[in-house]
């Protein structure tokens, strides 16, 4: 129970700076759907290369954000050089994608559909590099139990960004879409310098560490290194295959789509519309911040499976209820988006279905990194990988981007189901599924009369009944958890 209070602590910690965080991102959408009309494709442009972007981070990294909880959490394992370690390969692979995109970058360009602005290819790389270097030592701070410190810089970040961009969107009156990306470089630089506490502290309690266990000092261990990337290239192809669920339909678009001179301005609409629904992606990060080191410090616990179990039950409770608060007040959220790019609403339910999806499928994807068998997860992603890319293809050219939102629910829901059956028999743990169940089908049931009052009601009289609705589901919450609650 303890750990589950730790738990609950520290997704409030990270969660609170996301939500906050992701509210303060809020005020760039208006902004950038005020300062670029859906029409022109700008934000289309954006949205396009921050899918790159995403799918490059993942691929630098290389899975070493999981495989450094791992093997720091080993008996008989250097948590010091682990750490030293996992900057190593980061840095290494950064260094060649860097070199990779300066020595190519006309190339490069040209194969994305952005030959006449290279300068976007170039800033972009610049930032995803500094992204994955910071990954590990964000990462440390997680690790070290530093949730107020990792939360500080994460706001920090955002708050130096949504202040420049003001300055230069608004007050300078500048409608260059290069100064997103520019702004975002600067950013992401200063955030950097805040880290030099950390690597200084490691370095010298590496050293200390060595001395009193009379070994020899090393930054690098090969042997650790190859332990490592056995643990972790899985995982890279897992993340992958997962992170293009969420950015292949972004990529998809602009080459599926038929209209190629209305397809940058179809998909400013979606991802200005998505923009809402990535509530459920706020708490499913904020809940894995916090959730993923206890997850592997817990493994040697006799009561881990019923711990497991819990957390899975409070994030659908959670997800669920996020879910109809989000459609309960949307007449109040759409105006986050300019009034041109309003027509896509119709897809916020469906990415968040999607979302929610995909937060069970990281629940449940524990049992492999808890077995060392990492391979399934890069199957289960795979498998909804392709039939995200089967979705988008095929119905892409007639229902726009419907079809991309549908897509994420069917990627995500069949790496959920494979994660699921197969699970349950290498390592089964009781997820309580009729309750889970009965949270659903009041869910459904709640949205569906919330559904029908929008047609019926003013915005106004509308989110007041909303209300009473989402009271009712905390009510249900109530007379269904109180006895577990009062343990």
């Amino acid at each position: 129970m303890a750990n589950l209070k730790a738990l609950l602590k520290d997704t409030a910690i990270y969660g609170m700076s996301s939500i906050i965080g992701r509210f303060l991102n809020y005020l760039l959408v208006p902004l950038y759907t005020y300062v670029f009309t859906a029409e022109g494709g700008n934000y289309g442009i954006v949205t396009n290369l921050y899918a790159y972007v995403a799918l490059t981070l993942v691929i630098l990294t290389f899975g070493m954000e999981t495989t450094f909880f791992r093997f720091a959490n080993k008996e008989g394992e250097n948590p010091h050089c682990v750490f030293s370690t996992s900057i190593f390969i980061v840095g290494t692979l950064t260094a060649a994608f860097l070199a990779i995109i300066f020595g190519f970058i006309d190339e490069i360009s040209a194969i994305i559909g952005y030959g006449d602005h290279k300068e976007y290819i170039l800033l972009m790389a610049c930032v995803v590099a500094l992204d994955a270097i910071q990954a590990i030592p964000f990462s440390y701070l997680r690790y070290k139990k530093k949730a107020i410190k990792f939360a500080s810089l994460k706001l920090l970040f955002i708050m130096m960004n949504i202040g420049l961009n003001i300055l230069v969107f608004v007050h300078l009156g500048i409608t260059d879409v290069l100064y997103v990306f520019l702004l975002n470089l600067v950013c992401t630089g200063l955030i950097t310098f805040f880290f030099i506490p950390e690597f200084i502290h490691e370095h010298v309690a590496a050293r200390q560490y060595c001395r009193e266990r009379n070994i020899p000092f090393r930054i690098v261990d090969t042997s650790l290194l190859r332990r490592m990337f056995g643990y972790s290239w899985p995982i890279l192809v897992l993340g992958i295959a997962g992170i293009l669920n969420q950015t292949l339909d972004k990529m998809l678009f602009p080459l599926v789509y038929p209209d190629k001179t209305t397809a940058m301005s179809e998909l400013a609409i979606y991802g200005g519309c998505v923009k809402i629904a990535m509530i459920m992606a706020m708490i499913t990060q904020a809940f894995r911040y916090a959730y993923e080191p206890i997850v592997f410090a817990k493994s040697k616990d006799s009561d881990k499976k019923e711990y497991y179990s819990a957390a899975m039950k409070y994030f659908v409770i959670f997800t669920l209820f996020a879910f109809l608060c989000v459609i309960g007040y949307m007449p109040l959220l759409e105006r986050i988006i300019d009034v041109n790019y309003r027509e896509g609403i119709r897809i916020v339910p469906i990415v968040m279905v999607a979302e929610i999806m995909m937060g069970i499928y990281f629940n449940l994807s524990f049992w492999y990194k808890l077995i060392d068998k990492t391979i399934y997860g890069a199957w289960f992603s795979g498998a909804g990988c392709l039939m995200l890319i089967l979705v988008n293809v095929v119905f892409i050219p007639e229902y726009s981007y419907t079809a991309c939102a549908w897509g994420g629910v069917a990627g995500y829901g069949t790496a959920m189901l494979l994660s699921y059956l197969i699970g349950q028999r290498k390592y089964p743990i009781d997820y309580q599924l009729p309750r889970l169940m009965t949270y659903v089908l009041a869910t459904a049931a709640l949205y569906c009369v919330m559904s029908f009052l929008t047609e019926q009601l003013t915005p106004l009289l509308r989110m007041a009944a909303n209300t009473v609705l989402i009271v009712a589901y905390l009510a249900l919450f109530v007379v269904l958890e109180r006895p577990h609650i009062r343990k």
